[in-house]
């Protein structure tokens, strides 16, 4: 059996419905431009130290947008870079408080997660569209040159 559904029956279902067909408001995404410009507040903090480090600006699914290796930058700092992004993308927290707030039991673990400094989510509107994570110098000066990205982007 078929059914036929008049169009003022369709129009009053969605008058009844107002969401109903309609997209869903779209968060806030991380663009190029975005994460160019965090990588070059990145970069310039970490110039104005001498650090030689890889910063990499991913995503909200933690698929990298902007990468900076930094002549001299260790060829291993990549993959802890990427890891603190993937960490901090998907947690929404600094890779630092996840490590706290990991051994405090108060958070699942993030296969293949990092628990200490670099890593910084990039929130706007109070949503997660990214992160930084940056690799190659002492945890806490790697936390300072992901956290000067951010800032450039979400001040």
């Amino acid at each position: 059996m078929r059914m036929g559904y008049s169009l003022g029956a369709i129009f009053l279902f969605l008058l009844a419905f107002p969401g109903v067909g309609q997209a869903q408001e779209q968060t806030q995404a991380l663009t190029y431009e975005m994460a160019r410009e965090a990588a070059e507040a990145a970069e310039a903090e970490a110039r104005r130290n001498n650090w030689n480090v890889t910063i990499v600006v991913a995503d909200a699914d933690a698929v990298p947008v902007y990468l900076k290796r930094l002549t001299g930058a260790s060829p291993r700092s990549y993959e802890i870079a990427m890891r603190k992004a993937r960490t901090s993308a998907a947690t929404g927290l600094t890779t630092q408080v996840y490590g706290e707030r990991l051994e405090a039991g108060q958070v699942e673990e993030v296969p293949d997660g990092v628990n200490f400094a670099g890593g910084v989510p990039i929130i706007v509107d109070g949503e997660v569209i990214g992160a930084i994570g940056t690799s190659g110098v002492r945890a806490e000066e790697d936390a300072q040159i992901s956290q000067a990205g951010v800032d450039a982007i979400t001040q």
